[in-house]
């Protein structure tokens, strides 16, 4: 089953799949791009990511990783795969 796409998951996928190269984009620079705060943002990538929430497995879309101060979101294969069919309509 696929769960629901909001607005702003829709956009935060457009721009990571932008992105160029496999390595994705600083938390901060997505931010900016959407205007939108780290909390917001923190919030659905980790609905979208392999996290367990209420029980519930994420789909897996993103991965998120923190390398020293730096965190970055990007898309795993099935997040690319998904944009691929979803996000192309």
């Amino acid at each position: 089953m696929t769960p629901e796409l909001d607005e702003l998951a829709a956009a935060i996928l457009r721009e990571l799949a932008a992105a160029p190269g496999d390595t994705g984009m600083s938390l901060p620079r997505l931010g900016k791009h959407l205007g939108l705060g780290a909390s917001v943002l923190m919030r659905s990538l980790s609905a979208m990511s392999h996290a367990r929430i209420g029980g519930v497995d994420g789909p897996g879309w993103v991965r998120v990783t923190q390398e020293e101060e730096r965190w970055t979101a990007a898309l795993t294969e099935t997040g690319r795969d998904f944009c691929a069919r979803r996000l192309a309509r």
